[in-house]
């Protein structure tokens, strides 16, 4: 009886031993995990350089009245950030069917910003990113709207107004995506939110047009369609 005693209580102790080991093993893990050294991101920080152009203005110049001419050059830094500049030529001639006004302005613009990478793994191949530009155009317009009748003395004239010049400045706020297609070619495109800032509408009236912004707003909505090459 004596000896079946102490069988039974090492047995006791021996089963209670193991489920107090099973129960600090997850603790015992979680530790060493912690315990291990943080490996640093070995991606360099400079990637590489990417440069594009848009396909929406030239689209929307060969079915409208106005669009632009546009190619960006962007930096990839560890795929993270995405410093950017947008340069592009903007253009509009127009005529509205009704009162026969007619407007026409063709200027430079630019912009400059950052992009962020959004996705969880920073290295895919495909990214979605968030981001912000800061806009700026200087340009002139002309104006021409024939039989204005004169609200004083009721009689008909032609108004017209050459080389108004004005200048705009604004705010995008970028949202979109980007694949690589083969190689180093790639595709995307992008929702752009637009603010205006500060702005000089000339002496004649509110321009139709501006270029790189579009059509007169204090805030408006575009997009673009981006075709670029990774270098």
């Amino acid at each position: 009886m004596r000896k079946r005693h102490i069988c039974t209580s090492i047995l006791s102790i021996s089963i209670w031993s193991s489920l107090l080991l099973l129960a600090t093993l997850p603790l015992r893990a979680q530790t060493e995990k912690k315990m291990l050294p943080l490996q640093n991101d070995s991606i360099a920080f400079f990637r590489n350089v990417a440069v594009s152009v848009d396909l929406v203005g030239p689209l929307q110049l060969a079915l409208g009245d106005y669009g632009q001419y546009e190619a960006a050059l962007r930096v990839n830094l560890k795929d993270k950030y995405f410093p950017i500049v947008e340069l592009g030529y903007g253009k509009a001639d127009g005529e509205d069917a009704a009162t026969h006004l007619s407007y026409k302005t063709a200027a430079p613009y630019g912009r400059i910003g950052i992009d962020f990478n959004l996705m969880k793994n920073k290295h895919d191949a495909n990214r979605l990113y968030g981001g912000v530009r800061y806009a700026y155009t200087n340009y002139k317009f002309d104006v021409y709207c024939p039989d204005v009748t004169d609200p004083y003395w009721g009689e008909k004239a032609d108004f017209k107004a050459n080389d108004v010049k004005c200048y705009y400045h604004w705010l995008e706020f970028a949202f979109g995506i980007d694949a690589k297609i083969w190689g180093p070619v790639r595709m995307g495109w992008s929702v752009r939110y637009k603010r205006r800032l500060f702005h000089d509408d000339g002496d004649v009236g509110r321009p139709w047009y501006v270029p790189g912004y579009g059509k007169q707003g204090n805030a408006r909505l575009g997009g673009t369609f981006n075709v670029s090459i990774e270098l």
